[in-house]
């Protein structure tokens, strides 16, 4: 796959996964954690705000792969 293609599916995905992830987030923070303490929301949109870098990170990791050299 030439490193353009690839790069731009990598852009696409992770756009996605940040904003999918951002709503999931926000949606199980306001129906689980409404009646919780500061500090719970606090520990909770910290721990979420880094959560999403582990699969941004495979994606990246993907994209900065040499392309594969056909043999013949």
């Amino acid at each position: 796959m030439p490193v353009r293609l690839k790069k731009l599916i990598g852009t696409v995905i992770i756009v996605a996964l940040v904003v999918i992830y951002a709503l999931v987030a926000t949606t199980v923070a306001t129906y689980r954690l409404a009646e919780s303490a500061w500090y719970i929301h606090l520990m909770y949109f910290l721990f979420t705000g880094v959560l999403w870098v582990v699969p941004a990170m495979f994606v990246i990791r993907w994209m900065e792969q040499p392309p594969k050299s056909r043999q013949q």
